[in-house]
């Protein structure tokens, strides 16, 4: 066999997790500073190549962690929790201030702008990916405290 021809069989051939992409990438996350006690919420934009869905997290600062979606009920905006969120092949999912995100109940301690709060992702195919949520002030509409345009 050729050379050219013994290389480019072996390009063909997928070398198993050697150049695989992450099945999910987690990316801007952040929550809003919050009292011991208080309800917090976590937001963050998803990636996954493969497809996959979100099922659940869980923090060490929150009594329990549940994923919700603002939805329009007539007149009013109303909070409801959701039992996954899909993360389609090749697209992009943000969790964001009116729409999904994490719902963190019974805060542990206060939350303070500049601390980062751990949180556990629990996915269907990618399994548990840790992240950590970058505190911003009370009032911030982004990452970085600021809204996006």
């Amino acid at each position: 066999m050729t050379r050219r021809l013994f290389l480019a069989l072996l390009a063909a051939v997928p070398i198993e997790g050697a150049l695989a992409q992450p099945a999910v990438t987690v990316e801007e996350a952040w929550t809003r500073a919050a009292g011991q006690g208080a309800t917090g919420a976590g937001y963050m934009t998803l990636r996954s190549g493969a497809g996959d869905r979100l099922l659940g997290a869980a923090s060490p600062l929150a009594q329990r962690v549940e994923l919700h979606n603002h939805i329009r009920d007539g007149d009013v905006m109303r909070m409801r929790p959701v039992e996954a969120v899909e993360v389609q092949p090749g697209t992009v999912v943000t969790l964001r201030p009116g729409g999904l995100h994490l719902m963190l109940y019974g805060l542990a301690r206060p939350l303070s702008p500049g601390e980062q709060i751990p949180v556990t992702l629990r996915f269907e195919r990618a399994g548990e990916i840790e992240a950590r949520l970058q505190v911003q002030a009370a009032g911030a509409r982004g990452p970085g405290g600021h809204g996006r345009h």
